[in-house]
């Protein structure tokens, strides 16, 4: 999925820039995007099912730079680490584009400082951020396992005490359903709201270090 930005009439755009990311984050880099008339941004997203096989991001990140590269003066990887242990980070190295930084999204939303902060206090927690409330049953519930064997549920969630919902929308309909998710796993549940954390500041010194 690419989406491209509508530049206003006659306007004198900066370079063009691409922002390849996970489509779990699609929804948050246009608002972001949008609100910032960030117009020389273009989105394109990978497929948000790749974090269930993170070994395959670097190369399906690759292919896509590869593929995108000679249409536009920049490309921003919005993914974390998110899994691949090292290993996008160096990908996006040789490749010569930056990458957000943080160990996955929950951080980077969370802010990439406080997340770490909190990293003896909540290492027992369980993350949702909107995506993930709103895909809870494909992402979380089925991916594990849980709809076909509900007895796994007491043994991966063994060491979890909570479920921390990181919101980015105010949005009482997402609320309840994180609530819900809380309770269909057996954790208690907490609230966050993170907006979109580090990822708009992020994103703008990282837009402005590629035009430079």
């Amino acid at each position: 999925m690419t989406t491209r930005a509508e530049p206003a009439p006659d306007a004198v755009l900066p370079s063009r820039c691409l922002l390849l990311a996970c489509g779990a984050l699609a929804r948050e880099l246009l608002a972001i995007r949008d609100a910032n008339g960030w117009t020389h941004m273009d989105l394109h997203c990978l497929p948000a099912d790749l974090h269930l096989r993170p070994e395959r991001i670097p190369d399906a990140v690759e292919a896509a730079v590869r593929r995108h590269g000679p249409d536009y003066d920049s490309i921003i990887v919005v993914y974390a680490d998110c899994g691949t242990g090292g290993l996008l980070q160096a990908r996006c190295d040789q490749l010569g584009v930056p990458m957000i930084p943080g160990p996955h999204c929950y951080a980077f939303f969370d802010g990439v400082e406080a997340n770490a902060a909190r990293a003896d206090t909540e290492f027992t927690a369980f993350y949702l951020t909107d995506f993930l409330v709103r895909q809870f049953d494909a992402f979380v519930w089925r991916a594990m396992g849980l709809d076909r064997h509900p007895q796994l549920r007491d043994m991966y969630f063994a060491h979890y005490d909570r479920l921390i919902y990181l919101a980015q929308t105010d949005d009482p309909a997402l609320d309840e359903k994180a609530a819900e998710a809380a309770r269909r796993l057996g954790l208690r549940y907490e609230r966050r709201a993170t907006a979109y954390g580090d990822l708009p500041d992020v994103l703008a010194q990282l837009s402005s270090s590629a035009s430079q």
